[in-house]
């Protein structure tokens, strides 16, 4: 293939809680102009609490634990759309953008139905609300939604679908724990997720009162790229975007991420790009039909685990070449992209 028009249609798919992990894509700070730029602009957007996220998202032993909610959730949506908008800046036209939990909002906002600057104050005044919730966490099952109905009990609820067999619980510490044990006893193989929440699920409902008010005051623009909702399987409609409540609601609903998958690959073939912390979409899209039969394709932007700063830029160049390789505009040369950044060279 020669041109972007005889390439596969790219979807960017951005990563929520769970994938983050100490230094996520640190390694392209300094190194990617563009990467960098979105990042310094999601700190400034931050005000006091700028300095204190960028200094544990770049330290090898953060104040804060990287999976507490005033950590996890900030960082996740400032990676996944910086990350975004390092690929665009490589004259990638996506077709259309799906995001998993937190994932979502860095999707609109990527889309241009949240300015930066604002989306930024409202992922901080979630995280404020949030951070005062009860505590509890998520638990991945390889089962399906029936298969795991059985077992719920005290609060714990399906809080995500992410493919036939992969479902993610989410509830209090307690009743969670119950609910592992049961599973396991029963032979299925669990998982924590990296949470120190119990994300959609009712127990962050009253922590989310309020949240819609701070929504309905935010401008909201029609999407420039459709956006497919993880929290509704379909695309976002206009009357998804100026709903205050539809924004507000989505640390407690739960996810769909597999039947949004559905959705958007019925719509055709993809390159489906995931730019975010990990691999984790990758794996769950690789289960698809359309991936497995070869018709539509994965490219995942950093490296699968943690590793060097080295890891996450020979990660994002070979991302580039596949990308390349599949039809769309060349990315800049690693030299090109390899000058840091004033800021970025002083911190």
């Amino acid at each position: 293939m020669t041109g972007a028009a005889q390439a596969l249609p790219v979807a960017l798919l951005l990563p929520g809680q769970g994938s983050q992990h100490r230094r996520m894509a640190a390694g392209l700070y300094g190194h990617e102009p563009v990467f960098t730029e979105a990042m310094d602009e999601f700190f400034d957007a931050a005000g006091p609490e700028g300095g204190p996220l960028r200094d544990d998202w770049l330290a090898e032993r953060p104040a804060t634990d990287i999976d507490h909610v005033t950590r996890s959730q900030p960082l996740l949506f400032a990676v996944d759309h910086a990350l975004g908008r390092l690929v665009l800046g490589w004259g990638v036209r996506p077709a259309a953008l799906l995001g998993h939990s937190i994932g979502e909002l860095a999707a609109a906002t990527l889309a241009g139905v949240f300015a930066p600057r604002d989306a930024a104050g409202l992922v901080l005044d979630r995280i404020r609300r949030l951070s005062a919730a009860p505590p509890g966490g998520m638990l991945a099952v390889a089962a399906s939604t029936a298969e795991v109905a059985p077992y719920l009990r005290g609060d714990v609820v399906v809080g995500a679908v992410n493919a036939p067999r992969q479902t993610v619980l989410a509830g209090p510490d307690g009743p969670l724990d119950e609910v592992d044990r049961a599973l396991r006893e029963a032979g299925f193989v669990c998982r924590r997720v990296p949470s120190l929440s119990a994300f959609h699920s009712p127990v962050l409902e009253p922590a989310c009162r309020g949240a819609a008010a701070v929504f309905a005051a935010a401008r909201k623009n029609p999407p420039a790229v459709p956006v497919h909702s993880a929290y509704t399987a379909a695309p976002l409609t206009e009357s998804d975007i100026g709903d205050p409540a539809f924004w507000a609601r989505q640390p407690v609903a739960p996810v769909l991420f597999w039947p949004a998958l559905e959705g958007l690959l019925a719509t055709g073939d993809h390159l489906l790009v995931e730019v975010g912390p990990g691999q984790g979409l990758s794996q769950l899209v690789r289960r698809h039909p359309a991936v497995r039969r070869g018709s539509s394709a994965v490219v995942s932007l950093l490296p699968a685990r943690p590793g060097p700063p080295e890891a996450d830029r020979a990660a994002v160049a070979a991302a580039a070449e596949r990308i390349t390789a599949a039809g769309w505009p060349a990315a800049p040369a690693s030299g090109d992209r390899g000058r840091p950044s004033r800021r970025a060279a002083a911190g």
